[in-house]
């Protein structure tokens, strides 16, 4: 780690977690990973944000509305709530996203913390330079989420042993990975693929 690092952990959420209404297979397996990534983060004093999806209970995003997804993380529903054993200290921020009825939102990038501040603000203002990124899912959120960080000129480690996919089809989640990685970031650790 270096004085300019920064922590993303993306919506490890219950609705994503086994149990949850849009669950990632073995998505609660990412928590002890993240766990021990915010403590040396938080130990070196760096910063840490956890983003979640904050939908209303309407949205063009479900597909009970025309959208593709099951309704899940819809806020101030246990579904939203983060998994319970994830450890967000206080010094945690934030970040919320897809509370627009008429937006997806995958991108943590397209959240705001409680004062409607943009990610990218927070993190220019921290003097961010490079962000370490894990959670849900690697084919969705993640990866859009990533992308945009590349885009907005941060250098990304992804952390691989702290993400998984939703993997729609077999071979999702590592195509996104090779599609991170095209596109400029790193990989730290390595692909678990389910059941392992």
């Amino acid at each position: 780690m270096q004085p300019n690092d920064a922590l993303i952990i993306v919506d490890v959420q219950n609705d994503f977690c086994p149990g949850g209404s849009l669950a990632v297979r073995e998505g609660d397996a990412v928590v002890p990973v993240l766990n021990r990534a915010i403590e040396n983060f938080t130990a070196a004093g760096l910063p840490v944000f956890a983003t979640r999806d904050w939908h209303p209970e309407h949205t063009r995003h479900f597909n009970t509305h025309g959208g593709p997804w099951p309704p899940h993380c819809i806020r101030g529903t246990r579904g939203g709530d983060f998994h319970s054993q994830l450890a967000l200290n206080d010094g945690v921020i934030v970040v919320s996203k897809g509370m627009d009825a008429d937006a997806d939102s995958y991108s943590g990038f397209q959240g705001v913390d409680a004062a409607g501040v943009a990610l990218q603000e927070l993190l220019r203002r921290r003097g961010v330079e490079r962000v370490f990124v894990g959670g849900l899912a690697t084919d969705y959120c993640v990866k859009h989420t990533v992308l945009d960080a590349l885009k907005d000129g941060f250098k990304v480690v992804l952390l691989l042993d702290g993400m998984r996919g939703v993997d729609v089809h077999p071979d999702d989640s590592r195509q996104a990975i090779e599609e991170m990685i095209r596109a400029g970031a790193f990989a730290e650790g390595r692909l678990v693929p389910p059941g392992v």
